[in-house]
């Protein structure tokens, strides 16, 4: 039977990083088990069913095969998968989950090489769908927000990419700035695996990759999950992240 409790690893600690979506979870009263990053995956962990399994900046070395193979039966009967970005998410540097067999159930292609895009000129987020639970109520046309850096995947067919990130080159010319799109890529791709849900965030939750889009809002959001450290962060990138959690754990 698969509990409701959300299993959450990496992030570096609960003292860094990972203070940004543990905070989260308890602002939402979400239960949740974390994992630090330089830790391997322990059995009971996974033993415990978990309704959803997320990894972040999670090295798959941490995982054994045959914690792999219970995460797939898992998904497949009804638990959640979300990985998001990092340098130790998807290929990255040191995350290496290309060669696994989660890889199989992502909704996206993940590359043998190193998938890191690093951003000094803007980077904005669109949706490419008129409406879904996890990217509705927020105002995208009005107020996209903008990230600091992301993976590189490929969606793969049957998978329904929301968002997608359009980086500029940016100049100016007697005080007046221009801005030129030079490239787009799929920033959030969902999909299904048996009876469960699967999503793919390209770009991190926690600095620095998730740049500007952490303070996205004109109200602060206040959090602490126990044994972390407090977070103060904007209101639409709470409602962002949470609407983000509540669709994959079904």
């Amino acid at each position: 039977m698969i509990s409701q409790r959300v299993l959450y690893c990496g992030d570096t600690s609960l003292g860094s990083a990972a203070a940004y979506l543990a905070g989260l979870l308890t602002h939402w009263n979400i239960d949740f088990d974390y994992v630090s990053s330089d830790r391997d995956l322990p059995d009971d962990a996974i033993a415990s069913a978990p309704r959803l399994i997320i990894f972040s900046d999670y090295p798959a070395a941490c995982v054994s095969e045959s914690q792999h193979s219970r995460i797939m039966d898992l998904v497949a009967h009804g638990a959640g998968l979300l990985m998001i970005g990092g340098w130790e998410s998807f290929h990255g540097l040191g995350g290496d989950w290309d060669t696994t067999p989660l890889a199989d159930i992502l909704p996206v292609a993940i590359s043998s090489s190193d998938d890191r895009t690093n951003c000094d000129c803007p980077v904005l987020v669109r949706p490419t769908v008129d409406s879904h639970p996890v990217i509705d109520g927020l105002p995208w046309s009005t107020r996209p927000p903008l990230i600091g850096g992301f993976n590189q995947f490929t969606p793969k067919a049957g998978a329904e990419v929301l968002l997608e990130s359009v980086q500029f080159a940016a100049a100016t010319d007697d005080n007046t700035f221009t801005f030129r799109m030079t490239n787009c890529a799929p920033l959030l791709v969902t999909g299904r695996c048996g009876s469960g849900r699967t999503a793919a965030l390209a770009t991190d939750v926690a600095p620095h990759w998730v740049g500007p889009l952490v303070d996205w809002g004109d109200n602060r959001v206040t959090a602490q999950a126990e044994g972390a450290e407090a977070i103060e962060v904007g209101n639409l990138y709470a409602q962002f992240f949470g609407q983000l959690v509540t669709w994959c754990l079904g």
